[in-house]
């Protein structure tokens, strides 16, 4: 790639920011996770239970549904991050989608077909036929290697095997810093909170594994968590069982900081219920994403993507996040969970520096 290509990639950091005292530019990214609430196709596939997914039950305009159903899944894609980024998220973590074919036709949407995503999907076991994914822009993140985790829980009752969504993990070149993604859904809460926990401990704990492993073949790897748990960032699963941190200056070497849970702390949420909001959906960093050395890509902040547009304007879910389906029916809205993402930044070298625009305030 010659130089003047090179220079066309680089998103400039909308606000200044100080170090040492000196005004530095800044490369930004998003990387973010989507709970896409049951983007399923129109095909009944014998293999799984995807008649009783919200658009099979639809008795008419399913093709249209789902069009429009990708079509605001795009615009959301295409909003996250924009504001200080200029760019749509370089690494999109997504669950609740059924396979390949729907996010091809998502990243083939109009709003997306420019920025050239790639896909990263498994088939999981999941008994709704459920998967989680990776989107990534081709041009800023090259993944180098790919691999599932299969979560084992079985019924306490019965002891049966409950199947349930594997753990992807990609990790891969961010321009030239490697880094690791686990992107995650963890069990429900079905049959309860506190009888439900255990399963999510259990993911938390396979979880930690991953980390581990990671982290054993380089202890200063890059790691972003990400995923729809169900469960709070002050829940066992994430304190206990993948020990995560509130405070980002007390996180030791090897540990993890979750910025949601101050959010959590202000009463923030990223899905509601019964009048009661959950943030069940977070982005977690390993300690090596916390340096103030910019050199390479950096955690700069978290934060949760709720636009009025996403929001429940009107009705008995007013306030909620504007959901695709409700009542038995496509209700044109987007999904029950709000989008979360962090920016990385990396300082740009003075030679690029000298001949690049000025930073917008």
């Amino acid at each position: 790639m010659n130089f003047f290509k090179l220079t066309t990639f680089i998103i400039f950091l909308s606000i200044t920011i100080h170090l040492n005292a000196q005004e530095k530019k800044f490369k930004i990214h998003t990387i973010a996770f989507y709970n896409l609430e049951n983007l399923f196709d129109t095909i009944n596939d014998p293999l799984k239970f995807d008649e009783y997914s919200p658009i099979m039950e639809l008795k008419t305009n399913r093709a249209e549904a789902y069009d429009q159903k990708t079509r605001n899944m795009a615009r959301v894609i295409s909003e996250i991050g924009k504001k200080d980024t200029h760019n749509t998220p370089v690494i999109l973590g997504v669950c609740e989608v059924e396979n390949r074919t729907v996010l091809e036709d998502l990243v083939n949407d109009s709003l997306l077909i420019e920025k050239d995503y790639g896909i990263i999907h498994h088939d999981s076991p999941d008994a709704r036929g459920i998967d989680v994914g990776l989107l990534y822009q081709k041009s800023l993140f090259t993944p180098t290697h790919t691999n599932t985790y299969e979560l084992k829980i079985y019924d306490d009752q019965d002891g049966k095997r409950i199947t349930t969504r594997d753990q992807l993990v990609v990790s891969g070149q961010l321009e030239d810093d490697m880094i690791h993604i686990i992107v995650n859904h963890w069990p429900s809460r079905r049959g309860g909170e506190a009888r439900s926990s255990p399963k999510r401990v259990a993911a938390a704990k396979l979880n930690k594994r991953i980390v581990d492993s990671l982290q054993t073949e380089d202890p200063y790897a890059k790691i972003f968590i990400m995923g729809d748990m169900n469960d709070n960032p002050n829940n066992p699963s994430l304190k206990d069982a993948l020990k995560t941190k509130r405070k980002r200056k007390k996180v030791d070497f090897k540990e993890l900081y979750n910025p949601y849970e101050n959010f959590y702390r202000e009463g923030l949420g990223t899905t509601a219920y019964r009048d009661n909001w959950s943030l069940f959906d977070q982005i977690i960093v390993s300690k090596p994403l916390l340096e103030k050395e910019y050199s390479s890509f950096r955690y700069y902040k978290a934060g949760i993507f709720n636009k009025n547009y996403l929001i429940t304007s009107n009705g008995k879910y007013k306030g909620y996040p504007f959901r695709s389906w409700s009542d038995g029916g496509f209700s044109n809205g987007y999904s029950d969970h709000f989008p979360v993402y962090v920016y990385v930044i990396k300082e740009i070298p003075s030679v690029l520096s000298d001949i690049s625009p000025k930073g917008r305030n």
